[in-house]
């Protein structure tokens, strides 16, 4: 894949802990988050294009984890934020358990190929059971960040 995880991750897009305490309400949060790191040009059709997205199937896909992805016009760049919300949240995850981090993908319109090489990529880092609880357990936004781009670096060199 040509985009590795520090591409289109900063520890600036991380947010240990959430403030949010609602699957919408993390949503959005992390979009701003995006949009403070200069990702995204248009914060509210992001935000129109991921609670979209969620509304047709639920992006929780168990294990504690939730991947919602956008792509908009309003999207500058690919991107993730994510977040740890501070309590597990209730994200009508496909195995009916609260999501303990959250990971939105954002990209522009014409990106399609990129979008889901990320999103595989973060199957394969969040597939592995040892680096997804060390990144539900990290402490900071840094620590989390540093787990990640380890598990990517990794990942790489298979």
């Amino acid at each position: 894949m040509s985009l590795s995880l520090a591409d289109i991750l900063s520890p600036s897009a991380i947010r240990v802990p959430l403030l949010a305490t609602d699957r919408r309400g993390a949503l959005e949060e992390l979009v701003d988050t995006l949009a403070a790191t200069g990702a995204v040009g248009d914060p509210a059709l992001l935000k129109k294009s991921v609670w979209d997205r969620e509304q047709q199937r639920s992006t929780g896909i168990g294990e504690g984890l939730a991947i919602p992805h956008g792509k908009c016009a309003g999207v500058l760049r690919p991107a993730i934020a994510i977040g740890r919300p501070a309590l597990p949240m209730e994200f009508e995850a496909i195995d009916k358990r609260p999501v303990r981090l959250i990971v939105l993908l954002a990209s522009p319109p014409e990106k399609i190929t990129e979008h889901i090489q990320v999103l595989h990529r973060m199957s394969r880092i969040f597939s592995n059971i040892a680096t997804r609880e060390r990144a539900c357990l990290a402490p900071t936004a840094d620590v989390l960040y540093d787990e990640l781009l380890s598990a990517d670096r990794a990942l790489a060199e298979r």
